[in-house]
């Protein structure tokens, strides 16, 4: 029986994969032909999405693009051998695009049927968590900072400190968060794991519940994800039947129960401590530190927070050691990382590499370049507060430091392309916009700053283009960036300076602003 391999993520259902597997199981039974359907992740190639596979000797092999019209003719082909057809894109696993990836925390994306325990395990899972078990909680901490992880959610934060932090901490509960509010433009890798490699994230909770004493955790997902939401509940269910959580995960004295919360919208949620506001119940407004939170967390007790990227890449590090995921990566930049490609580009997608990659490289070996065909003039870098990066910086290596270094930021992977036509002072008093609209309005920089810079640009790009006028920006982005009591408000002024020092045409301003009036 041919097993035929059909994506049911939310990208590829939006493009009609529930409506494909329908038609290609009616057009299996009236031909009569056996066939197993297997609803898997997206492989991350978004471009070719939806991505049909079917296995074969030589491998599974790939239909891009497809469309329910397009089965009949699939059947006709002889698709189902792997035959030639005008969406055939031969063995998936030899695309360019794939086979030049360096996957790890992304190994089993789209290979695997994202709920079955069974292809879980078949595939490397809970080797890991086996590990974690049979080591000391103080080793295991020493284990995860010899490997170099650091929080992917942009702060890169070392995780095994922040264990560490927490498992000293005391207290009669302990909580593990996983920070799934993904809400940056352009990223898109924690929903790809949530709904193509689940457990993978369970996983890496129930080993930080371990390390750290934590027995309870949550996963707080944005409502924009109800794939996501589902697919995690489901999984959560499953995984508990299977002995991996409960009152005795894999039959140890370890106990560890897991929760899905679902959030209400607000992008400043994102931010850790006003997650844990809304987790309690409470309106999403960003806390004060200290205390940080691996002391006083989700109901004031020791919470270790990591986003889904960071939980999701535990696993492999406890099963093949910190030595091995070290060895990828440069500098303080260990390992890899899921960077997303998206705007105005060609081939848009997941791609894993190992820290060091250029935005070159990203952009035209595997983007393909702009999908306009007009030449590239900027990138934006790490979410809708990220720097917008020229040509003259795009064969900087993808490392924390190097970026650090000219102003910019890696942030969460997320690279968002634009192309000539795009107009870079519009972008940045967007910027500014934005963080008006999802401010959470406790801290006067961000609230009112974000108002004052939307005017500020305002007048510049009507025509006043003194000095004073420009002098007066930066002043208030300086003022944001001191300031601000997060990230919301301290890292808006990026996009607004990044597109001033490198796109000033785009204000009206020479390369030296014009003197005030007298």
């Amino acid at each position: 029986m041919t097993r035929i391999f059909i994506p049911c993520d939310s990208s590829a259902l939006a493009l009609g994969a529930e409506a494909i597997a329908e038609a290609i199981a009616a057009e299996a039974t009236r031909r009569g032909i056996a066939i197993e359907v297997v609803r898997n992740g997206s492989r991350g190639l978004l471009y070719l999405e939806p991505l049909i596979e079917v296995e074969t000797s030589a491998g599974r092999v790939g239909y891009a693009n497809v469309e329910a019209a397009d089965v009949a003719s699939l059947f006709d082909a002889g698709f189902i051998e792997g035959n030639a057809h005008a969406r055939h894109v031969g063995v998936v696993d030899e695309i360019p695009y794939l086979k030049k990836q360096q996957r790890l925390t992304f190994a089993r994306i789209g290979i695997t049927d994202p709920l079955s325990t069974e292809d879980y395990v078949a595939h490397g899972g809970i080797e890991g968590l086996k590990q974690a078990l049979a080591m000391d909680g103080a080793a295991a901490c020493d284990a995860l900072i010899e490997s170099g992880l650091r929080g992917r959610g942009g702060a890169a934060f070392p995780a095994g400190i922040k264990w560490r932090t927490v498992r000293a901490a005391l207290a009669d509960q302990k909580y593990i968060v996983c920070n799934a509010d993904e809400g940056d433009s352009g990223t898109f890798s924690d929903r790809l794991v949530m709904e193509s490699d689940p457990y993978v994230l369970i996983e890496g909770m129930i080993i930080a519940g371990i390390v750290t004493g934590a027995t309870v955790g949550h996963i707080y997902v944005r409502s924009e994800y109800p794939h996501s939401i589902a697919t995690l509940e489901a999984a959560i269910v499953k995984a508990r039947a299977a002995g991996w959580l409960g009152d005795s995960v894999l039959g140890s004295a370890h106990r560890f129960e897991l929760f899905v919360a679902k959030g209400a919208g607000s992008y400043v949620c994102g931010e850790e401590t006003a997650m844990l506001e809304s987790l309690e119940g409470k309106r999403g407004i960003v806390r004060a530190k200290p205390p940080l939170p691996a002391l006083a967390g989700l109901f004031g007790k020791p919470t270790v927070i990591n986003n889904v990227i960071t939980l999701a890449t535990v696993p492999i590090i406890f099963a093949k050691g910190a030595a091995f995921y070290k060895d990828f990566g440069m500098g303080r930049s260990r390992g890899t990382l899921p960077f997303q490609i998206a705007g105005n580009v060609k081939q848009g997608g997941l791609v894993e590499l190992a820290f060091g990659v250029t935005l070159r490289e990203l952009l035209y070996d595997y983007g393909g370049g702009t999908a306009s065909g007009r030449p590239a003039r900027a990138v934006q870098v790490g979410g809708p507060l990220g720097t917008y990066l020229p040509e003259s910086q795009w064969d900087i290596p993808m490392d924390y430091e190097a970026y650090a270094a000219v102003g910019a930021v890696v942030g969460h992977g997320g690279l968002v392309v634009h192309d000539d036509t795009s107009n870079l002072a519009d972008l940045a008093q967007y910027a500014m916009h934005f963080c008006a609209i999802e401010s959470c309005g406790k801290c006067t920089p961000c609230r009112i700053g974000s108002t004052r810079g939307v005017e500020v640009i305002d007048r510049i790009r009507n025509g006043d283009t003194s000095t004073k006028q420009v002098q007066l920006l930066r002043d208030l982005c300086d003022t944001m960036v001191a300031g601000s009591l997060c990230a919301m408000g301290g890292m808006t002024p990026f996009p607004v300076l990044s597109a001033l020092d490198h796109f000033p045409e785009d204000f009206g301003l020479d390369t030296a602003p014009k003197a005030a009036a007298a």
